[in-house]
């Protein structure tokens, strides 16, 4: 038994709507046996982890799992269980896991996924724990437990982060974790904004500098005329001590630029301890902040977007005495508590004994052997940082308006966004005293889990006041999205929606087979169908909307790029790609495709091709799975489609061709939106394929909002030279055409076939191949289709074989040519640039050489040596065209 390999995928993917992780494994000597073949196995399992007897698997209540196990269950099921216990057991529980048989031997184990670098390390542990008991070995699985644990806790999102994802995900606004930190971006597009913990993109760098650096902003605020203490900076013993005997009164001394309340010391009175004070600061800076100390309370003041969002009182780290324990176990004891952990993991940091806590303790008179009294409480240092154990106290309800005043011009004055305040005053419910009050200290990313979670007090949604300020509400926060699938056509369908949407003034991002394009230029060249290019124009904040080309591949293998579509648009749906991926039939494909429909926003618009049969009874099967409002439209080629027909007579929308003309028609009112023969790509209305791209294309811009006559004029301008590069290009070269496609299945050589027939042609030949990892039915459809559809053939293989031998698919063609077409002229030449020569040797008059192409560039070389001219029709008269 192997693991294969383990994939995260984050989007909406085939198997959750939401983030799962994916483990491929190979059974090889287990293939066929189940947990009963295993005596003692059950036993063993539930011994250890007793919470799955509670799963409920799918006889949907607790011990379902357990009673599959006595039943005998596949050991993929048996992992899939154990690595969602797992997860329960560190704190990333999840509940939904499935397991998909892919072959003989081989599944996959799908489980929910909340934290990547955790479930990974559950599903290896899982695998390793079940092969141990199946070999009867001892495995060590607690050191394994933590070792998944620390991994979570190192990449799981700060406390801060985390408080305003959660904010968003409450608003639906979409957001993307763009590294293993805290860096996330919120919303699409023009409307993005990126995060990292309270840090926006409206924070200004120069204030952050500024909050850094405690002397400057120190003199900033005294030049305000609001108070802070007096002191100086030193970067040497000596020059503190000096300091002291200035001031001459009790002394803070902390890092410059420190943070977290790390190496600061409070309260010193004697040059004794000022000097001891000093080298604990200096371990954190080069240079030291030696200031008065300001007696009274500690407060946090969070202001977000120029007002006051929470105020916190601080308490510093203490401990209370049972009468029984000394400090150093009271401490330990008090770290134990399941709401401390560390750093910022938690709603408190574990209280820090370090050369501070000791010093402080030391000057009180009293060290960690102590013995206190039942109730007595024990400081563990002056200074009241969470990061060092302290606990907070929500104060907001009490906070006088004049503090607040002095904090939101304490923040304006340094120029924060979101700032965290520290200040000492008597009391905070009380009108604001400069003689007894100062402003101590002004941090940039403030912790905010002290608001989000006190120690005593109510909790404060700080999280929602900051994405508040990013986007007010009713704010626009996402670019729309139209989201383009089907088996052919996908391609043309989006160049055509990208184009008219070009023509509103707007920034179009658009993904392709051929690459990604930024306002009609190519960024990245390649086959950018998936969501990984997808996410490239949502995370560019030039762009307005947002046109995605998206294929089978990339939604099997790695989900979806966003979360939801606006217009989702499904073409057609074929036999193609069976025997990939797990792929084994029609209904498969409308698996996999029918996820574009299914994430179309509620409120959205999915269009569907009403002459497909797999695509008619969609919409009652999606209301079935979901009851989102969305809006259904259709398009045919037929003016008589049943079930079009059938669509508007309940008040739907819906597009046809007739006589020449495509029509929009809601309900029983119909009008004409242009003929086809002015979209150039049509080729004079021939290609009807293009006919039905344009009406799908029409219906998305519609929908869109955009007005039917500048559709129109942006199509008649769409051209195939200049738009759709390598679907049906035709060239002229002398007397003879030559066209250019990427069909590479039978639906698509018998709309090219229908459509030459459409044209004068005296004779028809074709170039063609089908790529191998096609099965065998396919290509053999592909070879009989071919038979019937052209005059004569060159029989062609892509340079890629894609697993198959050398000749194999070529001979697989020929064979299905022969069989229908005994006396049909076909030649077999392996190399499709050679194949395309041997044909144009033989060019006659009038004559329409096809040619499906595996690369574009080589093709368009041959045709260039050939001194072939781009045209946009074969000259014939419109109406014979449009019979």
């Amino acid at each position: 038994m192997r693991i294969e390999d383990i994939r995260f995928i984050s989007g909406p993917n085939l198997y959750l709507h939401r983030p799962v992780m994916v483990m491929r494994l190979y059974l090889e000597e287990y293939t066929g046996k189940e947990s009963k073949d295993f005596p003692g196995l059950n036993d063993r399992l539930l011994h250890l982890l007793p919470g799955l007897r509670d799963h409920h698997c799918a006889k949907g209540e607790p011990g379902g799992f357990v009673e599959r196990l006595h039943e005998g269950t596949y050991i993929g099921h048996v992992i899939e269980h154990v690595a969602i216990e797992l997860s329960q057991q560190i704190g990333i529980g999840v509940n939904r896991g499935k397991t998909q048989f892919v072959e003989e031997g081989v599944y996959d184990i799908i489980v929910e996924c909340q934290n990547e670098a955790g479930m990974e390390c559950l599903l290896r542990t899982a695998f390793e724990l079940v092969q141990s008991l199946l070999d009867g070995q001892p495995y060590s699985l607690q050191p394994r437990i933590e070792q998944a644990r620390r991994s979570a806790m190192r990449t799981a999102l700060g406390p801060s982060t985390r408080s305003i994802v959660d904010a968003a995900a409450a608003r639906g606004i979409p957001f993307y974790r763009l590294n293993d930190k805290s860096l996330v971006q919120l919303g699409t597009g023009r409307f993005l904004k990126r995060i990292q913990a309270t840090i926006t993109e409206q924070t200004s760098c120069i204030s952050t500098d500024i909050a850094s650096d405690k002397e400057l902003t120190k003199q900033l605020l005294d030049l305000a005329a609001i108070p802070v203490p007096h002191g100086g900076v030193a970067s040497t013993e000596e020059e503190a001590v000096a300091l002291w005997r200035e001031l001459n009164t009790a002394l803070v001394i902390k890092p410059l630029d420190g943070n977290q309340g790390k190496g600061v010391s409070i309260n010193l009175l004697c040059e004794d301890e000022v000097r001891a004070a000093f080298r604990i600061a200096k371990e954190h800076s080069h240079r030291v902040v030696v200031e008065e100390y300001i007696d009274g309370r500690h407060y946090r003041l969070l202001v977000v977007g120029g007002q006051v969002a929470a105020a916190s009182e601080r308490v510093p780290a203490h401990v209370v005495g049972d009468g029984r324990s000394t400090i150093a176990q009271l401490i330990a004891a008090a770290n134990q508590d399941p709401a401390r952990g560390d750093g910022h993991a938690k709603s408190l940091s574990k209280i820090k004994v370090d050369e501070v806590a000791l010093a402080y303790l030391a000057r009180v008179g009293r060290t960690l052997d102590d013995l206190p009294h039942a109730g007595e409480m024990v400081l563990l240092r002056d200074s009241a940082n969470l990061s060092t154990g302290g606990t907070a106290v929500d104060v907001t309800g009490r906070l006088h308006l004049s503090i607040a005043e002095v904090a939101v011009r304490t923040a304006r004055i340094v120029g924060l966004d979101v700032c965290g305040i520290d200040l000492v005053c008597p009391d905070i419910a009380q009108p604001f005293d400069e003689r007894s009050s100062a402003i101590i200290e002004v941090n940039a990313a403030p912790g905010i889990r002290m608001h989000q979670s006190p120690s005593v007090g109510d909790s404060r949604n700080v999280g929602e006041a900051i994405l508040d300020m990013l986007y007010p509400p009713g704010a626009k926060t996402r670019i729309p999205i139209l989201s383009i699938t089907g088996t052919n056509g996908k391609t043309t369908t989006t160049r055509m929606i990208g184009h008219v949407l070009q023509t509103t003034g707007q920034t179009v991002g658009m993904t392709s087979t051929d690459g990604i394009y930024i306002d009609g230029r190519c960024v990245a060249k390649g086959d950018t169908t998936g969501p990984r290019s997808a996410r490239a124009i949502l995370s560019d904040p030039g762009v307005d909307v947002a046109v995605l080309e998206t294929a089978r591949g990339g939604i099997v293998r790695a989900g979806l790029g966003f979360e939801y579509a606006d217009i989702g648009i499904i073409t057609n749906i074929q036999p193609d790609h069976l025997g990939q991926d797990g792929i084994d039939s029609v209904e498969d494909l409308i698996s996999i495709k029918s996820l574009i429909a299914e994430r179309v926003r509620p409120g959205g618009t999915v269009i569907l091709n009403a002459d497909d049969p797999h695509l008619s009874a969609l919409p009652k099967l999606m209301k079935e799975r979901h009851r989102k409002g969305r809006k259904y439209v259709f398009f045919s080629l037929q003016s008589n489609s049943l079930h079009l027909r059938r669509h508007l007579s309940e008040g739907g929308t819906g597009y046809y061709y007739e006589g020449g003309w495509i029509y929009e028609a809601v309900g029983d009112s119909a009008r004409p939106m242009m003929r086809a023969d002015e979209i150039p790509v049509t080729m004079l209305g021939a290609a009807h394929f293009h006919v039905a791209n344009a009406m799908a294309a029409m219906a998305a811009c519609r929908a869109f909002g955009m007005h039917p006559a500048k559709i129109a004029a942006a199509l008649s301008g769409f051209r195939s030279d200049l738009h759709n590069p390598g679907r049906v290009n035709l060239y002229q070269i002398g007397r003879g055409y030559v066209l250019v496609d990427y069909g590479h299945n039978p639906h698509s050589f018998q709309a090219v076939c229908e459509m030459a027939g459409r044209l004068p042609n005296r004779r028809v030949t074709g170039v063609i191949g089908v790529p191998g990892d096609r099965n065998n039915e396919i290509v053999s459809a592909s070879g009989r289709v071919a038979a019937t559809g052209f005059h004569r053939l060159f029989v062609k293989e892509d340079v890629d074989l894609r697993g198959r031998a050398r000749g194999e698919v070529a001979k697989l063609l020929k064979t299905a040519i022969v069989e229908v077409s005994p006396d049909k002229e076909c030649r077999v030449i392996h190399n499709e640039c050679d194949a395309l020569e041997a044909a144009l040797k033989e060019l006659q008059e009038g004559e329409l050489i096809v040619v499906f192409y595996e690369k574009l560039p080589p093709i368009l070389e041959v045709l260039k040596r050939h001194d072939a001219v781009s045209v946009s029709h074969m000259a014939l008269p419109k109406t014979h065209a449009n019979v």
